[in-house]
């Protein structure tokens, strides 16, 4: 039995979006998602969908961390409006439920800042 596997970046990945739904299922899970898993594979996606943000992107080159903050929310907005139309329960519960826009937003702010200061 190997203790080590030559899985390089998709073992950190994989234990990132374990831990992504993992919390959104504690902490959501109580809410009656009509198609659950749709909300998921767009909650998996959205930190992708806003690091390829241009203005996010150049926030968080030129900018302190605090503005990154503000402009990855700015990036997580207009992330959530294009995905709308195919998810209109998440985008509903990121206008209507207070608690999950905080939670999204600072996972996504958390997975997509350090991520991008690491690599540089």
């Amino acid at each position: 039995m190997p203790t080590s596997g030559g899985g390089g970046k998709a073992t950190p990945e994989l234990d990132l979006l374990s831990n992504i739904l993992s919390s959104f299922h504690d902490l959501f899970g109580d809410i009656p998602w009509k198609d659950e898993d749709r909300v998921k594979n767009h909650m998996v996606s959205i930190p992708d969908i806003v690091l390829k943000d241009k203005a996010y992107k150049n926030a968080m080159k030129n900018s302190d961390k605090r503005n990154a903050k503000l402009e990855s929310e700015e990036a997580l907005n207009r992330a959530i409006i294009d995905i709308m139309a195919d998810n209109m329960e998440l985008f509903k519960q990121y206008n209507d439920n207070p608690s999950f826009k905080k939670w999204l937003g600072d996972l996504v702010f958390n997975i997509t800042y350090y991520a991008q200061t690491e690599s540089s």
